[in-house]
């Protein structure tokens, strides 16, 4: 095979983009965290499309460092909760007064109705990639996997699939609880589902917890 057509073949035509500036101000601006879920399974076969969306996002050295666990047993489900049951409360000892009260009021999870729940981990020491972009910022695996996540959340508000990101959990013992390889290590878990209500504003904004602040960029 000549050189010319390898060329060809390894760089294919873009197709015509017809995202609008408005189209994808529009998604994110309904990209919520999502802690309210109808307890309907999703559509058969979605959960393998929005995997397949996320396995599209860039990792470092291509290295695609993600590792999703689907949640689904009782048992293991069962844990998660206590585990977040435990490291809530702890949380809650961290405030005081007005703050206190109304963090007791937050609903913090959806894993008593999410259809879906992921734990997603970094593998800290994958093969594929064989180390490239990493030897002086190795937690660009980590950031690698927070692309993956973005992009699954995209991904499902299209799909009318809300999505909630659960930090309050010890991440040490829910890696003990579900088993997963020493190497791997917990960013993110989720809760997938259609969502109950919808809103273009932040739940933490409008419990008075936050407002979103503007970022401008720092010049120098």
């Amino acid at each position: 095979m000549s050189a010319s057509i390898q060329m060809a073949e390894g760089h294919a035509k873009a197709p015509a983009l017809r995202v609008s500036r408005e189209g994808l101000r529009t998604l994110l601006t309904w990209r919520r965290d999502v802690r309210r879920f109808r307890t309907e399974p999703l559509e058969p076969g979605l959960l393998d499309s929005l995997l397949d969306f996320a396995a599209l996002a860039p990792s470092v050295g291509l290295s695609q460092p993600w590792r999703f666990v689907h949640v689904r047993s009782p048992e293991k489900r069962a844990l998660v909760r206590k585990n977040f049951a435990a490291t809530n409360a702890d949380a809650l000892g961290g405030y005081d007064g007005e703050r206190a009260a109304l963090y007791s009021r937050l609903k913090l999870s959806g894993l008593d109705d999410a259809p879906v729940q992921l734990a997603v981990f970094v593998d800290s020491d994958p093969e594929q990639g064989a180390g490239l972009g990493r030897r002086t910022m190795p937690e660009a695996l980590f950031y690698s996997v927070i692309i993956a996540i973005h992009t699954l959340w995209l991904a499902a508000r299209i799909e009318g699939v809300g999505l909630g990101w659960v930090s309050i959990l010890d991440p040490v013992l829910l890696g003990a609880d579900l088993e997963v390889p020493p190497a791997w290590r917990l960013v993110a878990y989720l809760c997938i589902g259609y969502p109950a209500e919808e809103s273009d504003t932040p739940e933490l904004e409008r419990s008075g917890w936050e407002r979103r602040a503007d970022t401008p960029a720092i010049v120098r």
